[in-house]
């Protein structure tokens, strides 16, 4: 009777460590879906997604909370960050619908798993359990397997093909038929003729940079930085280094330097040929 009651029991330091991380992991949910730029937005999720694996490694389940954690937080969700800063979504973008009524499906969708949510937490509270000792009698890994691959191996089954499904219609969705035949090469070349513009490839010959980095410019024959040699999307976002004076002192001094060798180069010659009618 006593080990049931302690089954059921939850201590002061599970009920705080609840009531504070469930009430962050809401919060996140919640900016999820109304954070208006995207980034954000991605942040949110991964700092629930972490959250939630907090609470599977205090309820016992090891083996999921590191999956959370390595898996979907930091590989699945850091995908989705850097996917989403390198193409750059904003706000507006999202308010473009490509399918009719998707708002109202995703409200019936999430009605949905709130009553499964619902009915499974009720279900978990009326029923006896033997707790997390034997549950996790044999190992956690091995009582995961068992229960994933007998009990739940249709369900298991049911949410791989899910996930298929959902990944083959993402490139069904994103994928755009071509509705005019592709120019050729020698048609690009002559219409770069006509327009007078950009004649040589990009970036032209002669063109060198100084830096790695993809905002700072490369650098013209006579110093100048090349627009040309900058992402369009950087440059119409304001986000590039104009680090045009630092480049041209570097290029002075460069130059000074090269001036300087030859000099001294050009003058040991003539010391040789000293030495040599000296030694005559």
């Amino acid at each position: 009777m006593t080990t049931q009651l302690a089954a059921y029991s939850t201590s002061t330091g599970e009920a705080v460590q609840f009531w504070v991380l469930g009430t962050v992991a809401v919060i996140g949910a919640l900016c999820t879906v109304f954070m208006k730029k995207a980034v954000h937005s991605a942040l949110c999720l991964a700092g629930t997604m972490i959250v939630l694996a907090v609470f599977y490694l205090a309820n016992g389940a090891y083996f999921l909370g590191i999956v959370q954690i390595v898996v979907y937080t930091g590989a699945i969700m850091m995908l989705f960050l850097f996917v989403v800063m390198l193409v750059g979504v904003t706000a507006a973008d999202s308010l473009k619908e490509t399918l009719k009524g998707q708002r109202w499906l995703a409200l019936l969708c999430g009605l949905g798993f709130g009553v499964l949510l619902i009915a499974g937490i009720g279900n978990a509270s009326l029923t006896e359990w033997g707790g997390l000792g034997t549950a996790n009698a044999g190992g956690n890994v091995e009582g995961l397997a068992a229960l994933i691959f007998t009990k739940y191996v249709f369900a298991f089954e049911l949410t791989g093909a899910l996930l298929i499904t959902a990944a083959v219609g993402a490139m069904v969705l994103t994928h755009r038929e071509r509705t005019e035949r592709a120019r050729t090469q020698r048609e690009l070349a002559e219409q770069r003729v006509r327009e007078g513009k950009h004649l040589p490839p990009l970036p032209a010959p002669g063109v060198y940079a100084r830096h790695n980095a993809v905002d700072i410019a490369g650098l013209l024959p006579d110093g100048t930085p090349s627009e040309l040699t900058v992402n369009k999307t950087l440059r119409e976002r304001g986000q590039i280094r104009d680090v045009s004076a630092e480049a041209l002192n570097d290029l002075r001094a460069l130059e000074q330097r090269a001036e300087e060798r030859l000099e001294r180069t050009g003058t040991e010659p003539a010391a040789f040929k000293r030495t040599e009618e000296a030694s005559k």
